[in-house]
């Protein structure tokens, strides 16, 4: 049976610059990957609104994963036909949700603040405060306020008052994930479940050929889709302190940081596991 190779990627800090957010330097493994045919899946706790500007400058057309797993979002006729190819002003993306709503996690959020937690919610900044926070400019920073189920913060007391912070959230059913910059207040959902909702849908696709995942990311809020997936690529993060992977012998840790380690690492696996794909990117 032959194989087919999909690709999900964690974005700020592993496809982009953790600093700049540009994706430059991997470009020529993503233009090997798009000759190849070979799906890129965009995973992220970014926004929809922002991981649908990113896809535009990539010229990406497959589904992609919002706000750490909330949700799956699949372009209009990927998997089957289209069902009103004639009139495309009723196109529209299908959304797969798995999370919890950012209404409720805010509420939660605003009574712990009540009782003395010391953190800075995405929903307490204004544009202008987010875009200093993170670099991005005011505009992009709008996007990524537009959230439904996910409410990224900052810490601003100890580590002893942070696991608190944690047991009290999982009281509400409700986690902290530490992210590359910010923790996100969630659900018990996460990026692997929500890649393996694709893959499963990209077996069917795929019936006769065997589907090998490729997962890359940097960040705690990662290590479930990378530890799900057939070859997790661990890319060396920003700030220092390297993700681990005990229990997966076969993982990938680039030297680089960023879309140059994400760069290197696909390279190097399309010439190593996937000699046709290699050869048909050349």
């Amino acid at each position: 049976m032959s194989k087919k190779m999909v690709i999900f990627t964690d974005l700020d800090g592993t496809l982009l610059d953790h600093h700049s957010y540009s994706w430059a330097p991997a470009r020529p493994a993503l233009e090997a990957l798009n000759r190849g045919r070979i799906p890129v899946i965009l995973c992220s706790s970014k926004t929809r609104a922002e991981i649908a500007t990113l896809r535009d400058e990539l010229q990406n057309q497959h589904p992609y994963i919002v706000e750490n797993g909330a949700a799956v979002v699949i372009p209009y006729g990927y998997f089957e036909p289209a069902p009103d190819p004639e009139h495309p002003e009723k196109r529209s993306e299908q959304t797969v949700s798995f999370g919890t709503s950012r209404d409720r996690i805010l509420a939660v959020l605003d009574y712990l603040k009540r009782q003395g937690f010391r953190f800075r919610s995405f929903a307490a900044m204004s544009a202008g405060e987010l875009a200093q926070v993170t670099g991005l400019s005011e505009a992009a920073a709008v996007r990524a306020q537009t959230r439904t189920a996910t409410e990224p913060l900052l810490w601003e007391a100890d580590a002893d008052s942070l696991e608190v912070f944690k047991a009290v959230l999982a009281r509400y059913r409700l986690q902290l994930l530490e992210g590359g910059r910010f923790f996100h207040v969630m659900g018990f959902f996460d990026k692997a479940d929500a890649m393996e909702y694709l893959l499963e849908r990209y077996r069917i696709f795929y019936q006769n050929q065997d589907v090998v995942s490729v997962a890359l990311g940097d960040s705690p809020n990662d290590t479930r889709m990378l530890e799900h997936a057939d070859i997790p690529v661990v890319i060396a993060n920003a700030v220092g302190g390297s993700l681990q992977l005990p229990n997966r012998g076969n993982a990938v840790y680039s030297d680089k940081k960023g879309p140059e380690g994400w760069n290197a690492s696909i390279l190097q696996i399309l010439k190593e596991s996937f000699p046709q794909a290699a050869q048909s990117t050349e």
